[in-house]
């Protein structure tokens, strides 16, 4: 939903919440003051209740609406949230940024009715993250914290979140520490299922480790040092949608030379372009495939996940892009770490 056709100001009349409320099928509305921040919310509840006072409908909503609303952010985890709707008999929050700013609504009637999805999650968990080094030397990067949780706890708690329970743990470095942590997964109510990697096989030579009968239909691949708000139903959708084979989520990487570009035809300067920037779609490792990909890989041999994309590409399958937008980040050097933290404590 459109979040601007949801927020009024305080001058704003009863009609004009009243209208909102109806029209966009909301139950609640967003009280915004100059600077475009949260100042309050307005219900249904809140309008009844001020017409059986008498309120005029017509008159500001500056005296019914109410001030300094419950907020969450996208760290708050369900439990707390459960806790909240409990205790304030309130099943809408705004949620916030880190500066702020209202990002979307949160129902807890849909986080109730959230579908359980079959498809299966494999997480690449094998690498030695040698780049995070002395820090991965006793412990496997998906368990390093950024926060207070592990990454990989993240990860797995932002699939939930949206219905996915199955989970494949493509594992090899100290995997041994990431069983212990997991387990079967029931503790985070999913099912784990561990592949073990003799050696290292890439970000795709792994999957030739799957047992192809468990596969059914469309599955996720995602490295397991990648932390985004992602909405995955929205890009299985998509992924099924364009009826493709393999779908990669792409995103813009933007570069920025360091000198004036020059343009030449022989000895001749035709142009002089000052610290040019150029933009491209890169991959941002995650995938989502269908099972009869499995078939194009060799058992037990090294193959990263473009080089699965190139031959696909070969064999002229259909392949789509899913452009991502939200939050990205790759943990893969130490002040990518840095700054995951920082911006996870912010």
């Amino acid at each position: 939903m459109n979040l601007n056709t949801l927020k009024l100001k305080a001058n704003s009349s009863g009609k004009e919440a009243l209208k909102i409320l109806g029209k966009e099928r909301a139950r609640i509305a967003l009280v915004m003051n100059d600077e475009d921040k949260l100042i309050g919310v307005i219900t249904d509840a809140d309008l009844r209740k001020a017409l059986l006072d008498g309120y005029d409908l017509n008159s500001s909503i500056a005296s019914i609406y109410t001030q300094n609303p419950k907020t969450i952010t996208s760290k708050t985890s369900n439990d707390e949230i459960f806790a909240l709707a409990s205790r304030y008999d309130i099943y809408d929050f705004p949620v916030l940024d880190k500066d702020g700013k209202v990002i979307k609504i949160l129902s807890v009637a849909k986080m109730l009715e959230t579908k359980k999805r079959s498809n299966k999650v494999v997480l690449m968990l094998g690498g030695l993250g040698t780049r995070l080094a002395p820090l991965t030397n006793d412990t496997p990067k998906p368990l390093l914290k950024v926060g207070s949780k592990p990454i990989l706890q993240t990860i797995v708690e932002r699939f939930v979140k949206q219905g996915f329970c199955n989970f494949i743990f493509c594992v090899n470095y100290k995997s041994e520490m990431i069983e212990a942590y997991f387990k079967n997964g029931s503790e985070f109510g999913i099912n784990i299922e561990y592949i073990h990697e003799q050696k290292r096989l890439g970000t795709a030579g792994a999957l030739s480790l799957l047992d192809k009968n468990l596969l059914n239909e469309s599955f996720f691949v995602m490295n397991g040092d990648i932390l985004a708000e992602l909405d995955f139903n929205a890009i299985l959708k998509q992924h099924k949608r364009k009826e493709a084979y393999a779908s990669m989520c792409v995103r813009k990487f933007s570069y920025q030379v360091p000198y004036g570009v020059v343009n030449c035809d022989e000895e001749q300067i035709l142009s002089i372009e000052e610290k040019p920037s150029f933009e491209f779609l890169v991959s941002a490792g995650i995938y989502v495939l269908e099972p009869e990909v499995l078939g194009f890989l060799k058992q037990n041999e090294y193959l990263d996940m473009p080089d699965l994309f190139t031959i696909l590409l070969k064999e002229q399958k259909k392949l789509a892009s899913y452009e991502l937008k939200d939050y990205w980040i790759d943990i893969g050097r130490f002040d990518e770490y840095q700054r995951a933290n920082d911006e996870f404590n912010a």
